[in-house]
């Protein structure tokens, strides 16, 4: 495997006059963090053996944005299942240090493909890989680290005058997975459920009107490729920002994943459905992109915070019994918990990242931590019908999914049964809804005149 190598590009933009009067800026950074060898994989509990080759390098990106009035932020999208906050809050803590950032300007974003390796600290119970390749996921994840820094530095060292505009595409691939049946939930294709089928673009043009980079983003699981694929690869995420790229060279594309935890991609569980999906995504964002789209201007203010998400009420006692149980992810999950009940500190709230960064006019980012699912989205659509918003879920903590109260009502694999693998005590309860959307008006707020 070749050695990783920054990719540096300079972003210099001139929209309008007034748009250049207000000197945006914009610099971005790329990065190859694909594995130097065989390593154990994320996302499928029924992997028994480390990866097997690479089908597509795996990257990391950051998009610097600053509004020539102080304000800034920079975006940080990865080919990976997840960064969970011992990750992303000491790569925070370093660049703020050293690039003089506020953790308000920092987003950490996850495409949560299932063929990318395991990152220590996200789904511990979940991995269960032989104890030789533990040495090979603790040195990956301390090289992400150093990694994740470096393309924060390159996109801020690249910052020049930019152009910004914003605009949604759209594609149907797709699916609510969630099937209500008489048994329960079950995980399936549900034509009626809801979905999100926007596709926001976010796009950096050159003074001579050439685009530089394209920033988009969809709301749907990275799990084309399945649990019997084991070599390494972005999945329909990485193929879609491949063929941005192929089509418009040197641009640089960048993909977020938003509020899919409830999505699945329809077809599935095939190599070229992985690319066809891929590739009509990204030929979407190019349609767009190359379009006429509505300007991004103003002041770019970022606000941060966490908000504590309670778990339902859970004893010492059921663990003990659950550790007898014949499934070994819930022994693995009662082992983990009643070590927290010896050493009492038991958990009983998720401390849970929630995000905004606003330009004045034409864009809107709020970022949610975790396997959001799209209902989040679709409310925020509602709520500010006014705003030119994206919703963007997997970011800056991935430590479990997030389901809304009509979601935890339902049941299934999303509020309960993922809880054994993310080592959680159990479903969060029905405030989990309100205290998110509290969380989001209260960031909205901070960004706003």
């Amino acid at each position: 495997m070749k050695q990783a190598l920054i990719a540096i590009f300079f972003i210099i933009g001139f929209g309008t006059a007034s748009e250049g009067k207000e000197k945006q800026r914009a610099g971005v950074g790329k990065i190859d963090i694909t594995p130097q060898g065989p390593i154990w994989m994320s996302g499928y509990a029924s992997r028994n053996k480390p990866s097997e080759g690479v089908l597509s390098p795996l990257y990391a990106k950051a998009l610097a944005l600053e509004d020539g009035h102080g304000g800034r932020a920079v975006l940080v999208t990865t080919d990976l299942i997840g960064l969970p906050r011992e990750v992303t809050d000491i790569v925070s803590a370093k660049a703020m240090e050293k690039y003089k950032l506020e953790r308000s300007q920092l987003v950490f974003n996850s495409s949560h493909t299932h063929t990318g390796p395991v990152v220590r600290g996200n789904l511990s119970v979940l991995v269960s890989q032989q104890p030789e390749f533990k040495p090979a996921v603790a040195a990956y994840t301390e090289k992400l680290k150093d990694d994740l820094l470096t393309v924060i530095g390159a996109a801020l060292g690249d910052l020049s005058p930019a152009a910004l505009a914003f605009d949604y595409g759209e594609q149907k691939f797709a699916a609510n997975r969630r099937v209500i049946t008489p048994q329960g939930v079950i995980i399936g294709v549900n034509p009626n459920g809801p979905v999100d089928h926007r596709v926001p673009v976010l796009r950096v043009t050159s003074p001579n009107g050439k685009v530089k980079a394209v920033l988009f983003a969809y709301s749907c699981h990275n799990t084309t490729l399945t649990g019997e694929f084991y070599q390494l690869s972005g999945d329909y995420a990485g193929y879609a920002q491949a063929e941005l790229e192929r089509q418009m060279p040197g641009t640089v594309g960048l993909f977020m994943m938003l509020c899919g935890g409830d999505q699945n991609p329809s077809p599935r569980s095939k190599l070229e459905y992985a690319q066809d999906h891929g590739k009509s995504l990204g030929g979407e964002a190019v349609r767009v992109a190359r379009g006429k789209m509505p300007p991004v201007s103003g002041r770019l203010r970022t606000a941060y915070q966490l908000t504590a998400l309670p778990f339902a009420p859970h004893t010492r006692e059921q663990f003990e019994k659950e550790r007898t149980d014949p499934n070994i992810f819930k022994q693995r999950r009662a082992e983990f918990m009643l070590k927290q009940y010896d050493e009492h500190r038991e958990e009983r709230q998720l401390s849970y990242p929630v995000q905004a960064i606003r330009f004045d006019k034409g864009f809107t980012l709020f970022t949610l931590g975790g396997e959001v699912v799209v209902d989040y989205a679709l409310w925020a659509q509602r709520e500010w019908p006014a705003e030119r918003l994206m919703v963007a879920g997997y970011s800056n903590d991935v430590a479990g999914y997030i389901p809304t109260a009509r979601i935890l009502k339902e049941g299934g694999y999303e509020p309960v049964d993922s809880m054994i693998y993310y080592g959680h005590p159990g479903p969060f309860t029905a405030e989990v809804e309100t205290r998110i959307h509290d969380a989001l008006r209260q960031v909205k707020q901070r960004t706003t005149k």
